[in-house]
């Protein structure tokens, strides 16, 4: 009896301390150990990040566009080490439009807002209007989806609760859909924040001095009102504060922050967010194209009622980002920890580091907790898709880091079929590159493909083809710095890889990051069923 009370013992610590252990990424960490922190904090594409505190935890989201799960909720003690916990959309909505991809559409630069004990998220889906999810819990189930205004080109909320309940909401507008662009606009809402509830007032115009003023963060400090809000366009725009005793304005402005010296191109739209003792911290993204937007956190000091972001190294009284700098003052040290990249398929579902190219259907994976693999089963291409572009059912998930490797084991079972049925690892952007293996009536192949100009409809084009003894297979692809070059390779014993193809240069897509993940398709025309079964995927040096 002792001897089973022991063993249940030794499983149930394993297991606790397998739950509780930090997951380090092998290629990108930027806690450096002695107090000081490397940026980015984050080299991957948590574009348009927002950050709320609640207590000393600390919660980023960021914009998700058509990938779904939406709405990434991040949580961090430090401010430098963060973990990917849960996402507040499950579904993106309406459903029946983002079941099919939506390349650039949907989840625009969301605030996430502490208030009366529960977080919320605002965003802007150019098409439809400005929605919000709410939840006492951000491990757990967020609310359904509200939509708190409707119209097209409305982006960018915030919402700001008032010292006196009072609720509004700024936000910037499209042009793409509203027609005009470089408007900041402040709306009244009801007390729960659920609904706008008047037609709004402009309180600032950009088109003189700030084109493309947008990503509106909404706050109040000492009396004043503040918009913090990204100008001059995404890759080389700064940071622009607007400031005011009254919510209507009139506004005043300062530029506090931008590239000057730096290599760090449009530092902007981001966060600011103090410590419980006061310190106050920024963070910002950097647009890096196949790299994405990747997130840096920057010192920030308050001087005359207006913030002082980075530190000045030209001497022209704005603000520059750093580059390394000694961590936020939390009263404490946390382990380093990173959001997940390597899945080995052990548990009962897919990591949280998963997103499908649309709202996911149930029929295309299996993840059983006794089975140490991911099942993907053959999905029909869409009939009107020229290549993969348009595929709902790709498993993809976000560059990590500026150089690295992935690597899969992929085992294609097509269920009597002699064609039509394909399955492998993909590199996913505007243009894209694949390797698979495949089935015909001599047995099993893999063939390295590339569609450059997908976005356009261009057909895959075959690089190579090599035959398989078996239907198992290894892959690999390495990634390199700086323009994100990439090269497959291959192996029928995991051992021995040999280069196939030709490199391959890797392309953000539509406002957002290249990609990296799995696929598992059928023809039209094939037989029905068969599945892939892939037994993990690694990201390593």
């Amino acid at each position: 009896m002792k001897l089973y009370s022991f063993l249940f013992t030794l499983i149930s610590t394993t297991l606790i301390f397998a739950q509780s252990t930090p997951y380090v990424s092998d290629v990108w960490v930027a806690d450096n150990g002695d107090g000081t922190y490397n940026n980015p904090i984050l080299y991957s594409d948590y574009s348009d990040p927002d950050v709320a505190r609640v207590g000393d935890d600390y919660y980023m989201t960021s914009s998700s566009f058509n990938s779904a799960p939406g709405l990434p909720i991040l949580h961090s003690k430090d401010m430098v080490n963060w973990k990917l916990i849960n996402h507040a959309l499950l579904v993106q909505v309406p459903a029946e439009v983002f079941n099919v991809p939506q390349h650039g559409n949907g989840v625009w630069a969301p605030a996430i807002r502490y208030h009366k004990g529960e977080l919320y998220i605002y965003w802007g889906d150019p098409d439809f209007g400005i929605y919000m999810v709410k939840t006492k819990d951000p491990k757990g189930k967020w609310d359904e989806p509200i939509l708190v205004m409707e119209g097209k080109g409305l982006i960018d909320p915030c919402p700001l609760w008032d010292d006196n309940g009072d609720a509004y909401l700024v936000h910037a507008f499209a042009g793409s859909r509203a027609g005009v662009k470089s408007l900041i606009t402040v709306n009244k809402m009801n007390p729960e924040g659920t609904k706008v509830i008047d037609r709004g007032v402009h309180v600032f115009d950009g088109h003189e001095n700030h084109k493309t003023v947008e990503g509106t963060k909404f706050y109040k400090r000492n009396g004043y009102y503040y918009i913090f809000a990204p100008a001059g366009g995404v890759p080389i725009g700064w940071q622009l504060i607007l400031r005011s005793k009254n919510i209507y304005g009139p506004y005043e402005e300062k530029i506090v922050l931008e590239q000057g010296s730096t290599d760090t191109n449009g530092p902007h739209q981001g966060a600011w967010v103090d410590t419980p003792d006061g310190e106050s911290w920024f963070f910002h993204f950097q647009d890096l194209e196949a790299y994405g937007r990747i997130i840096h956190l920057q010192p920030m000091r308050w001087k005359n009622d207006w913030p002082v972001m980075g530190k000045d190294f030209d001497g022209n009284g704005v603000g520059e980002p750093v580059k390394t700098h000694k961590k936020p003052n939390v009263g404490k040290t946390y382990p380093i920890e990173t959001p997940a990249e390597t899945d080995n398929f052990d548990g009962n579902d897919i990591g949280l580091q998963w997103q499908w190219n649309a709202n996911s259907d149930v029929v295309w994976h299996a993840k059983f907790s006794h089975k140490d693999y991911l099942r993907l089963f053959s999905i029909i291409v869409p009939e009107d898709a020229p290549n993969l572009w348009m595929v709902p059912n790709l498993l993809l998930q976000k560059f990590p880091a500026p150089s690295f490797t992935t690597s899969t084991k992929i085992t294609l079972v097509p269920e009597g079929a002699t064609s039509g049925k394909t399955a492998g690892l993909i590199i996913m952007g505007m243009d894209y590159a694949t390797l698979s293996i495949s089935v015909d009536e001599q047995g099993y192949f893999i063939k390295q493909t590339e569609a450059i100009g997908a976005i356009k409809g261009v057909e895959e084009q075959i690089n190579a083809k090599e035959r398989l003894k078996t239907n198992t297979a290894y892959f690999r692809v390495e990634v390199s710095a700086p323009d994100a070059m990439c090269q497959f390779s291959y192996s029928e014993n995991g051992k021995n890889y040999k280069k196939i193809g030709k490199p391959f240069k890797a392309k953000q897509g539509k406002w957002v990051g290249a990609k990296v993940g799995l696929f598992s398709v059928s023809t039209k025309d094939a037989k029905r069923y068969g599945y892939a079964d892939v037994d993990y995927f690694r990201i390593t040096k």
